[in-house]
């Protein structure tokens, strides 16, 4: 059996810890866990909707079960983690399309960096999901 070339001594901590990555590796992993989160949603999402397929009754039922005060923080929740996978969604694309900090450039020595462009483009991604967040917890609470 050959070893492999490159192995994940950190395992799930090396996947979790921003590590010497700092800011972006967390925003990484908030994106991935926000991603999951909506995807669980979702699923749950389309079982309860799938209620009303049985009948009045079973869809009665279904919404009785996902409603009242934990259900409303789970909608927030939900929410606040659409504000921040959409908006970090949208700089990822323009930064990857090259529109945000510019083309890839060949890599020779020394090496230039981009965190200089980055990190504020994070930094406003985090701000604006903020005031979304915000924004939409003040109309969860007023409408409630």
């Amino acid at each position: 059996m050959a070893s492999r070339a490159h192995p994940n001594r950190l395992g799930i901590r090396g996947w979790v810890g921003g590590g010497r990555w700092g800011f972006e590796r967390y925003l990484y992993t908030l994106h991935r866990i926000t991603g999951l989160g909506l995807l669980a949603y979702f699923l749950m999402h389309i079982f309860v909707t799938s209620t009303r397929v049985l009948g009045p009754a079973s869809w009665k039922q279904a919404m009785d079960a996902v409603s009242g005060p934990l259900f409303a923080v789970g909608e927030y929740l939900v929410f606040a983690a659409f504000a921040f996978h959409a908006v970090n969604g949208v700089r990822l694309a323009l930064i990857e399309h090259g529109f945000l900090i510019g083309p890839p450039i060949e890599p020779i020595y020394p090496y230039a960096t981009s965190v200089g462009r980055q990190r504020p483009l994070a930094v406003a991604v985090m701000i604006v999901a903020g005031v979304i967040a915000l924004w939409g917890g003040l109309d969860f609470l007023t409408l409630r």
